[in-house]
């Protein structure tokens, strides 16, 4: 990682928020557990920092994607329950039994290798109730035998909490209660972030808590109940004075109606600032928006600073994520989900992670 030094922008990461955040869940859901997912590098912000923190706050089950991803894991949460939603691939059974790590089995196939290899470990089982992508459906849990397994959790997913008078939400809960009813006794969970905001009906003995644990909005329309956790800020590079009919940048999309101040921070879609928020997002300097001007290139964004109060120098901080730049704004600009922006965060910014504005790592 580049230290804060040399790197062209800094990326704060509020552990005590993140932990709020999950304590917040946890009174959502009035004493039943909530579950960390934690795939993709802790949503980009770190799996490591992210699950110590979130441990620290009181979770004991955390959910990634991938195999590695709960091998790494195993690695800083020794006692934590460590669910993995892909399942293992053919023949990594034994792997998964060695780490301790509890396979989310989506097919007939995944359900036949476990109870081969390792049908004692726990294991727990996804229903497909109508997300149509993994899990098992009604047909397919007469072709196999689930009892025989060791369940630890039986689980399904929903396409649409995040739109509370959507039909298919209860839908989805009715057919989740049928096929699981001649399943063996096992905790059951339905509710993601958004899930657990449909009310107790949907929240079973776990929920999910994933992208609301990152200051994400989990009911949309609605004011975030979530503190931020993310802090992007770029450094000022350089600065240009350009004339009017002037262009900025490839393309020379942007031109200049009148003179302007030109700012280039040095931050791009190498970084995850996608190149799609050009000419279409804004950034800030102590709370006053300034817009992107002209294309965003690899290493490379443009600002127009011309009417900060005070004026601006090279190395002067940006708001790029937070600060007078919310998520969800500028996922909007970009055409996308604030899912997106937090797991493309680049390898190139110095990350900082704190608590209550004392740095921790």
């Amino acid at each position: 990682m580049p230290s804060s030094e040399t790197a062209g922008a800094l990326l704060s990461v509020d552990l005590a928020a993140l932990a709020a955040n999950y304590v917040h869940l946890g009174q959502e859901l009035g004493g039943v557990p909530c579950a960390a997912v934690v795939k993709a590098d802790g949503y980009g912000l770190g799996t490591a920092p992210v699950a110590e923190a979130l441990a620290e706050a009181g979770c004991t089950s955390f959910f990634v994607a991938h195999q590695a991803e709960g091998e790494a894991l195993r690695q800083c949460l020794p006692e934590a329950e460590i669910l993995v939603l892909h399942g293992p691939m053919p023949g990594m059974e034994a792997a998964f039994v060695e780490a301790r790590l509890v396979p989310v089995l989506n097919t007939v196939a995944q359900l036949e290798g476990w109870r081969a290899a390792a049908k004692a470990a726990p294991s727990a089982l996804h229903l497909d109730s109508g997300l149509n992508r993994l899990g098992l459906g009604a047909a397919e849990l007469q072709a196999c035998d689930p009892g025989q397994l060791n369940l630890a959790l039986v689980m399904s997913h929903l396409a649409s909490a995040e739109e509370p008078q959507n039909p298919m939400n209860e839908r989805q809960r009715q057919r989740f209660l049928d096929l699981k009813a001649g399943l063996p006794a096992a905790r059951a969970s339905l509710a993601n972030s958004s899930g657990i905001f449909l009310g107790p009906d949907f929240h079973f003995d776990l929920a999910r808590g994933g992208v609301a644990l990152y200051g994400v909005n989990p009911t949309p329309g609605r004011p975030n109940p979530m503190r931020d956790v993310v802090h992007l800020q770029g450094k000022i590079l350089a600065l240009r004075q350009i004339d009017r009919g002037e262009g900025v940048g490839y393309g020379s999309t942007y031109r200049a109606a009148e003179r302007r101040l030109i700012a280039t921070v040095p931050v791009g879609y190498a970084d995850g600032y996608f190149r799609a928020l050009g000419n279409r997002a804004f950034a800030a300097i102590d709370g006053r928006r300034v817009p992107v001007v002209g294309r965003v290139s690899m290493d490379l964004i443009t600002l127009d600073v011309s009417d900060v109060p005070g004026g601006v120098r090279e190395g002067t901080l940006v708001d790029l994520i937070g600060g007078g730049v919310p998520l969800a704004e500028l996922a909007q600009a970009a055409g996308t989900i604030e899912y997106e922006l937090l797991t493309a965060l680049g390898p190139r910014y110095h990350r900082r992670y704190h608590r209550g504005g004392k740095a921790v790592r």
